[in-house]
Protein backbone atom coordinates (compact mmCIF):
# COMPACT_ATOMS: atom_id res chain seq x y z
CA UNK A 1 0.00 0.00 0.00
CA UNK A 2 1.36 3.70 -0.94
CA UNK A 3 1.62 6.36 1.89
CA UNK A 4 -1.82 8.10 2.02
CA UNK A 5 -2.57 10.92 4.13
CA UNK A 6 -3.33 10.09 7.58
CA UNK A 7 -7.12 11.18 9.00
CA UNK A 8 -7.91 11.62 12.79
CA UNK A 9 -11.34 12.94 12.72
CA UNK A 10 -14.70 13.57 10.81
CA UNK A 11 -13.81 16.83 9.91
CA UNK A 12 -10.71 15.32 7.59
CA UNK A 13 -12.85 13.49 5.69
CA UNK A 14 -14.48 13.75 2.48
CA UNK A 15 -18.25 12.17 1.96
CA UNK A 16 -17.26 8.87 0.35
CA UNK A 17 -14.14 8.27 2.47
CA UNK A 18 -16.74 9.17 5.68
CA UNK A 19 -19.39 6.45 4.26
CA UNK A 20 -16.89 3.96 3.94
CA UNK A 21 -15.46 4.57 7.42
CA UNK A 22 -19.04 4.56 8.61
CA UNK A 23 -19.31 0.95 6.90
CA UNK A 24 -16.59 -0.25 8.29
CA UNK A 25 -17.15 0.11 11.53
CA UNK A 26 -21.21 -0.83 11.50
CA UNK A 27 -19.71 -3.99 9.66
CA UNK A 28 -17.20 -4.86 12.18
CA UNK A 29 -19.12 -4.36 15.06
CA UNK A 30 -21.87 -6.77 13.49
CA UNK A 31 -18.87 -9.33 13.16
CA UNK A 32 -17.96 -8.98 16.83
CA UNK A 33 -21.41 -9.16 18.13
CA UNK A 34 -22.85 -12.27 15.61
CA UNK A 35 -19.18 -14.08 17.10
CA UNK A 36 -20.00 -13.33 20.60
CA UNK A 37 -24.04 -14.79 19.80
CA UNK A 38 -22.38 -18.02 18.33
CA UNK A 39 -19.85 -19.22 20.83
CA UNK A 40 -22.62 -18.30 23.34
CA UNK A 41 -25.16 -20.54 22.20
CA UNK A 42 -22.22 -22.92 21.38
CA UNK A 43 -21.32 -22.85 25.28
CA UNK A 44 -23.81 -25.85 25.61
CA UNK A 45 -21.17 -28.01 24.07
CA UNK A 46 -18.48 -27.85 26.12
CA UNK A 47 -16.86 -30.94 27.08
CA UNK A 48 -15.53 -30.12 30.50
CA UNK A 49 -14.54 -27.27 33.07
CA UNK A 50 -11.39 -26.09 31.01
CA UNK A 51 -13.34 -25.86 27.78
CA UNK A 52 -16.32 -23.92 29.63
CA UNK A 53 -13.76 -21.70 31.22
CA UNK A 54 -12.25 -21.13 27.96
CA UNK A 55 -15.32 -20.54 25.69
CA UNK A 56 -17.01 -17.98 28.59
CA UNK A 57 -13.20 -15.99 28.12
CA UNK A 58 -13.87 -15.65 24.27
CA UNK A 59 -17.07 -14.36 24.76
CA UNK A 60 -16.73 -12.00 26.97
CA UNK A 61 -13.41 -10.90 24.85
CA UNK A 62 -15.60 -10.68 21.62
CA UNK A 63 -18.47 -8.59 23.86
CA UNK A 64 -15.48 -6.34 24.78
CA UNK A 65 -14.47 -5.96 21.28
CA UNK A 66 -17.81 -4.92 20.17
CA UNK A 67 -18.00 -2.32 22.84
CA UNK A 68 -14.82 -0.59 21.58
CA UNK A 69 -16.03 -0.75 18.06
CA UNK A 70 -19.75 0.86 19.09
CA UNK A 71 -18.10 3.44 21.14
CA UNK A 72 -15.26 4.30 18.24
CA UNK A 73 -18.49 4.88 16.25
CA UNK A 74 -20.06 7.29 18.58
CA UNK A 75 -17.08 9.58 18.42
CA UNK A 76 -16.56 9.37 15.02
CA UNK A 77 -20.47 9.78 13.88
CA UNK A 78 -22.11 10.94 17.17
CA UNK A 79 -24.87 8.22 16.38
CA UNK A 80 -25.40 4.69 17.87
CA UNK A 81 -24.79 1.90 15.57
CA UNK A 82 -26.52 -0.47 18.05
CA UNK A 83 -29.84 -0.61 16.12
CA UNK A 84 -28.04 -0.72 13.08
CA UNK A 85 -26.49 -4.12 14.18
CA UNK A 86 -28.80 -5.44 15.65
CA UNK A 87 -31.62 -4.84 12.67
CA UNK A 88 -28.82 -7.23 10.58
CA UNK A 89 -28.05 -9.48 12.87
CA UNK A 90 -32.35 -10.50 13.09
CA UNK A 91 -32.47 -10.23 9.34
CA UNK A 92 -29.13 -12.15 8.48
CA UNK A 93 -28.29 -14.63 11.96
CA UNK A 94 -24.97 -15.76 12.04
CA UNK A 95 -24.97 -19.66 11.58
CA UNK A 96 -24.89 -21.55 14.69
CA UNK A 97 -22.41 -24.81 16.00
CA UNK A 98 -24.32 -27.89 16.94
CA UNK A 99 -21.90 -29.68 18.80
CA UNK A 100 -18.68 -29.80 20.17
CA UNK A 101 -16.59 -30.56 16.77
CA UNK A 102 -18.86 -27.86 15.13
CA UNK A 103 -17.84 -25.35 17.78
CA UNK A 104 -14.23 -25.87 17.12
CA UNK A 105 -14.63 -25.89 13.15
CA UNK A 106 -16.19 -22.68 13.98
CA UNK A 107 -13.24 -20.97 15.79
CA UNK A 108 -10.57 -22.59 13.87
CA UNK A 109 -12.49 -20.77 10.54
CA UNK A 110 -14.99 -18.08 10.96
CA UNK A 111 -12.22 -16.84 13.92
CA UNK A 112 -9.96 -17.61 11.90
CA UNK A 113 -11.37 -15.31 8.87
CA UNK A 114 -12.09 -12.53 11.16
CA UNK A 115 -8.26 -12.08 12.03
CA UNK A 116 -7.47 -12.45 8.89
CA UNK A 117 -9.52 -9.60 7.88
CA UNK A 118 -8.70 -7.34 10.34
CA UNK A 119 -5.25 -7.61 9.43
CA UNK A 120 -5.80 -5.84 6.12
CA UNK A 121 -6.31 -2.49 8.51
CA UNK A 122 -3.29 -2.78 10.10
CA UNK A 123 -2.31 0.32 8.28
CA UNK A 124 -5.64 2.02 8.13
CA UNK A 125 -5.11 5.66 7.24
CA UNK A 126 -8.17 6.42 9.29
CA UNK A 127 -5.96 6.15 12.78
CA UNK A 128 -8.95 5.29 15.13
CA UNK A 129 -9.86 2.09 13.41
CA UNK A 130 -6.15 1.34 13.25
CA UNK A 131 -5.94 1.62 16.86
CA UNK A 132 -8.65 -0.26 17.62
CA UNK A 133 -7.54 -3.16 15.27
CA UNK A 134 -4.16 -3.51 16.44
CA UNK A 135 -5.53 -3.45 19.92
CA UNK A 136 -7.95 -6.60 18.85
CA UNK A 137 -5.30 -8.24 17.13
CA UNK A 138 -3.19 -8.44 19.40
CA UNK A 139 -5.98 -9.68 21.89
CA UNK A 140 -6.86 -12.26 19.43
CA UNK A 141 -3.16 -13.26 18.16
CA UNK A 142 -3.40 -16.00 21.70
CA UNK A 143 -5.94 -18.29 20.56
CA UNK A 144 -5.93 -18.37 16.72
CA UNK A 145 -4.34 -22.05 16.40
CA UNK A 146 -7.18 -23.52 19.35
CA UNK A 147 -9.94 -24.59 16.90
CA UNK A 148 -7.52 -26.10 14.42
CA UNK A 149 -5.65 -28.18 17.01
CA UNK A 150 -8.96 -29.33 18.31
CA UNK A 151 -10.58 -29.83 15.17
CA UNK A 152 -7.55 -31.69 13.86
CA UNK A 153 -7.33 -33.98 16.64
CA UNK A 154 -10.95 -35.06 16.93
CA UNK A 155 -10.86 -35.72 13.34
CA UNK A 156 -7.77 -38.15 13.83
CA UNK A 157 -10.19 -39.75 16.21
CA UNK A 158 -12.31 -41.21 12.75
CA UNK A 159 -15.47 -40.40 14.14
CA UNK A 160 -15.96 -37.36 12.25
CA UNK A 161 -16.01 -38.89 9.30
CA UNK A 162 -19.76 -38.92 7.94
CA UNK A 163 -20.15 -35.08 8.66
CA UNK A 164 -16.63 -33.39 8.68
CA UNK A 165 -16.17 -32.29 5.17
CA UNK A 166 -20.10 -30.92 5.65
CA UNK A 167 -19.59 -28.46 8.89
CA UNK A 168 -15.95 -28.13 7.02
CA UNK A 169 -18.01 -26.13 3.85
CA UNK A 170 -20.27 -24.80 6.19
CA UNK A 171 -17.81 -22.89 8.28
CA UNK A 172 -15.05 -22.65 5.12
CA UNK A 173 -18.07 -20.40 4.10
CA UNK A 174 -18.48 -18.32 6.61
CA UNK A 175 -14.81 -17.33 6.83
CA UNK A 176 -14.45 -16.18 3.27
CA UNK A 177 -17.88 -14.08 3.61
CA UNK A 178 -15.83 -12.17 6.14
CA UNK A 179 -13.81 -10.62 3.36
CA UNK A 180 -16.51 -9.32 1.15
CA UNK A 181 -16.22 -9.56 -2.44
CA UNK A 182 -13.55 -9.43 -4.95
CA UNK A 183 -12.83 -7.34 -7.81
CA UNK A 184 -15.04 -4.18 -6.61
CA UNK A 185 -15.03 -0.83 -7.25
CA UNK A 186 -15.30 -0.40 -3.26
CA UNK A 187 -12.55 -2.64 -2.53
CA UNK A 188 -10.26 -0.29 -5.00
CA UNK A 189 -11.46 2.72 -3.67
CA UNK A 190 -10.56 1.57 -0.23
CA UNK A 191 -7.60 0.51 -1.19
CA UNK A 192 -6.70 3.57 -2.78
CA UNK A 193 -7.34 5.58 0.25
CA UNK A 194 -5.36 4.01 2.38
CA UNK A 195 -8.08 2.45 4.58
CA UNK A 196 -7.28 -1.19 3.50
CA UNK A 197 -4.15 -3.06 1.91
CA UNK A 198 -5.60 -5.37 -0.18
CA UNK A 199 -8.19 -6.98 -2.65
CA UNK A 200 -10.41 -9.02 -1.03
CA UNK A 201 -8.99 -11.84 -3.38
CA UNK A 202 -5.95 -11.63 -2.36
CA UNK A 203 -6.99 -11.87 1.59
CA UNK A 204 -8.87 -14.85 0.54
CA UNK A 205 -5.35 -16.49 -0.91
CA UNK A 206 -3.56 -15.49 2.22
CA UNK A 207 -6.41 -17.35 4.49
CA UNK A 208 -6.84 -20.48 2.09
CA UNK A 209 -2.75 -20.69 2.40
CA UNK A 210 -3.06 -20.80 6.24
CA UNK A 211 -5.32 -23.40 7.00
CA UNK A 212 -4.29 -25.69 4.03
CA UNK A 213 -1.84 -27.83 6.27
CA UNK A 214 -4.86 -28.66 8.84
CA UNK A 215 -7.06 -29.13 6.04
CA UNK A 216 -4.48 -31.78 4.86
CA UNK A 217 -4.28 -33.55 8.26
CA UNK A 218 -8.11 -33.80 8.70
CA UNK A 219 -8.31 -35.28 5.53
CA UNK A 220 -10.56 -32.60 3.76
CA UNK A 221 -10.96 -30.86 0.99
CA UNK A 222 -11.76 -27.91 -0.55
CA UNK A 223 -15.12 -27.27 -2.55
CA UNK A 224 -15.33 -25.64 -5.65
CA UNK A 225 -16.17 -22.29 -3.62
CA UNK A 226 -19.18 -20.99 -5.85
CA UNK A 227 -21.29 -24.26 -4.76
CA UNK A 228 -20.78 -22.66 -1.35
CA UNK A 229 -21.92 -19.27 -2.33
CA UNK A 230 -18.49 -17.68 -2.61
CA UNK A 231 -17.28 -15.39 -5.54
CA UNK A 232 -13.70 -15.70 -5.76
CA UNK A 233 -11.06 -15.10 -8.09
CA UNK A 234 -11.21 -17.99 -10.92
CA UNK A 235 -7.09 -18.19 -10.39
CA UNK A 236 -7.52 -18.98 -6.54
CA UNK A 237 -5.08 -21.47 -5.49
CA UNK A 238 -6.82 -24.54 -3.75
CA UNK A 239 -4.30 -27.11 -4.05
CA UNK A 240 -3.19 -29.07 -1.16
CA UNK A 241 -0.14 -30.28 0.17
CA UNK A 242 0.92 -33.91 0.40
CA UNK A 243 -0.02 -36.31 3.46
CA UNK A 244 2.94 -38.41 4.48
CA UNK A 245 2.57 -41.83 5.48
CA UNK A 246 2.72 -40.86 9.46
CA UNK A 247 -0.73 -38.52 8.29
CA UNK A 248 1.83 -35.60 8.59
CA UNK A 249 1.87 -32.49 6.02
CA UNK A 250 4.97 -33.07 3.10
Amino acid sequence: MTTQRLVENRHQMDERYYRTVRQMMASQAYRELAAAHMFGYGLRFAPELRWLKFMTWHIREEMEHYATVVSMYRDVTGEDVEPEVMARLSQKPIEFAESWFELAMAQFLYDRGGYWQLREYEECSFLPYRKTVVKILKEEAGHQTLGERIVVDLCKTGNYEGVKQRIFEKWLRQGLLSFGRPGTEGARYAIEVGLKKRDPGEVMQSFIDDIKPAVAACGLVFPRLSDIGIEAPAALDLSLPQMTAKGTVG
